[in-house]
């Protein structure tokens, strides 16, 4: 009997992270997991599926990073790469102009609107979204509160992403900054923060913001557990990323 192409075969070590609704399916944050040198994400996807049939309607919409950038179907694994898997989701100083975090503290919103004030500053736009007690889930239409959780190197690579594009797009704008929190917070908690200073109200400051808050809920790999008084879900999105995001 010829062995040849099964000795042939390399096999290289994954360490694969999971979050949110599909770390509970598999009952762990990180596995190891082997695979053939040379697979693909999607041949990496079908393997998982087989050992974990759990994950198989998570398939289409199932996001996978390798060394905490997106990744595609068609993308070859590297050795040694981290690869974390996860649903479409719903820090540190950088610079002088730019602060990302993910944080567990409360927000100072005079504090951070104060620190955002340089001399020639004449308008600054602040979003902030807030845990709400009452929603349309006509299934759980009171919500006690929410449990954030976040690939937080990926998560901060991300929000310095998403200001590099303001700053692209909008090269008035002079500080901005992009917080959000982590963990456990009661309906009524503030949760995130995207600001942007500019000289003038009409510079797109507005627009700027606006375009802050909403590439942070398509692609920085934050997630939420509902927590209402009769269960606990978890919110996935809609936006799936594409090539460049």
């Amino acid at each position: 009997m010829n062995n040849n192409n099964q000795s042939d075969q390399e096999f290289i070590q994954l360490k694969i992270l999971f979050f949110a609704k599909l770390k509970e399916l598999i009952g762990a944050a990180e596995i190891k997991f082997e695979i053939e040198k040379g697979s693909t994400i999607q041949e990496l996807k079908n393997q998982l599926v087989v050992k974990y049939p759990q994950l198989k309607d998570f398939l289409p919409i199932m996001l996978v990073s390798i060394n905490q950038n997106f990744a595609f179907n068609s993308d070859t694994i590297p050795e040694s790469a981290e690869v974390a898997c996860f649903p479409p989701v719903s820090g540190g100083q950088l610079d002088d102009d730019v602060m990302i975090a993910v944080s567990t503290n409360e927000f100072d919103f005079n504090a951070l609107i104060t620190q955002s004030i340089q001399s020639s500053t004449g308008a600054v736009v602040m979003f902030t979204g807030v845990i709400r007690g009452e929603t349309n889930n006509s299934d759980h239409p009171l919500t006690s509160g929410l449990e954030y959780e976040a690939y937080i190197p990926m998560a901060e690579a991300k929000m310095t992403q998403v200001a590099e594009e303001i700053r692209d797009k909008w090269p008035t704008v002079q500080k901005i900054v992009i917080i959000q929190r982590i963990g456990y917070m009661d309906a009524g908690t503030p949760t995130v923060v995207v600001l942007c200073s500019a000289a003038h109200r009409h510079t797109g400051v507005f627009d700027a913001a606006k375009y802050g808050i909403d590439r942070v809920k398509e692609i920085v790999p934050i997630w939420k557990k509902e927590i209402s008084p009769d269960g606990e879900t978890w919110i996935e999105g809609d936006y799936i990323p594409g090539k460049g995001d």
